[in-house]
């Protein structure tokens, strides 16, 4: 019997990030998961939030964690790194700050249990017995090589978030090697690429962006792993400007670690968005 989730996509999934939500809903289709998105949810606020107001940076999430318990769900799946890292955050920050936890209660209007599990798709999938995903993959492409990139977000802090070994995880290493990929190891693994700088320090993400295509090309991978709208948006399309800039030739796809397990499910390319991606991501199946 599948086990059932609330779903929150956020902004990102429903627009510039879309292929992660048609990935990763082929992903949990195929491995029986049930997902439920969550009725009239909201933007969590993201940074622009908490850059302007610490109390709407919590009612933000909180709300949409209301309308959660509203459905009964037990567990909320959040796949983007930046939501998932809001929602951990207001989560506890209202366990541990009643005087903000009733402010917010005044801000949204309702009660709040804090009760909701709030997990990423790869801890369910790494919850998961390897030969359930083994027994699906079929096709990997066996001409990649991938580096997996967490980013900044997903372990960071780790007393809030409980992701996995802070500056060293291994959940979407172990979830892509499941899935049939040949997974390099590397440096870069959770170092920043300044996403959220991407138009107010442009020269400092361009240096940022190039030293993570630097490592992932020096450890002989041509393929890079992501598991967050922001990043997967700045390694895509950041490559034109740094070969400029450091007369250097980089065009190494980036994929959502769900369209490389739909790629292993056997899906095709369209059905998983990658024609969508700037830098070329078509692989030979």
């Amino acid at each position: 019997m599948a086990k059932k989730y609330a779903y929150y996509p956020g902004c990102s999934l429903h627009s510039t990030g879309a292929e992660y939500d048609a990935s990763f809903k082929k992903v949990a289709r195929t491995l029986d998961i049930d997902l439920q998105e969550v009725p009239g949810w909201i933007c969590c606020g993201t940074s622009p939030a908490h850059s302007a107001s610490h109390l709407l940076s919590i009612a933000l999430p909180v709300k949409n964690l209301t309308l959660v318990e509203r459905i009964n769900c037990e567990e909320v799946v959040v796949p983007c790194a930046a939501c998932y890292s809001r929602f951990k955050f207001a989560a506890n920050e209202m366990a541990n700050d009643p005087k903000l936890a009733e402010d917010v209660k005044e801000v949204i209007g309702s009660s709040f249990q804090n009760k909701i599990k709030i997990v990423h798709p790869l801890e369910i999938l790494a919850s998961m017995a390897p030969a359930m995903i083994k027994q699906k993959a079929k096709t990997p492409p066996k001409a990649l090589k991938v580096v997996c990139y967490y980013g900044c977000l997903l372990t960071r802090p780790g007393k809030v978030m409980k992701f996995d070994e802070v500056e060293y995880p291994m959940t979407m290493d172990n979830v892509l090697k499941n899935s049939g990929f040949e997974v390099l190891d590397w440096s870069y693994k959770t170092d920043c690429c300044g996403a959220s700088f991407a138009l107010s320090e442009t020269d400092a993400v361009l240096t940022l962006t190039q030293k993570i295509l630097k490592n992932a090309q020096e450890v002989g991978a041509n393929a890079i792993a992501v598991a967050c709208p922001l990043c997967h948006a700045n390694l895509d399309t950041r490559q034109t400007e740094i070969n400029a800039k450091y007369n250097t030739n980089y065009n190494i796809p980036i994929y959502y670690f769900t369209q490389l397990m739909g790629l292993s499910f056997g899906y095709n390319q369209k059905e998983l968005g990658i024609q969508k991606h700037i830098t070329p991501a078509t692989v030979q199946v």
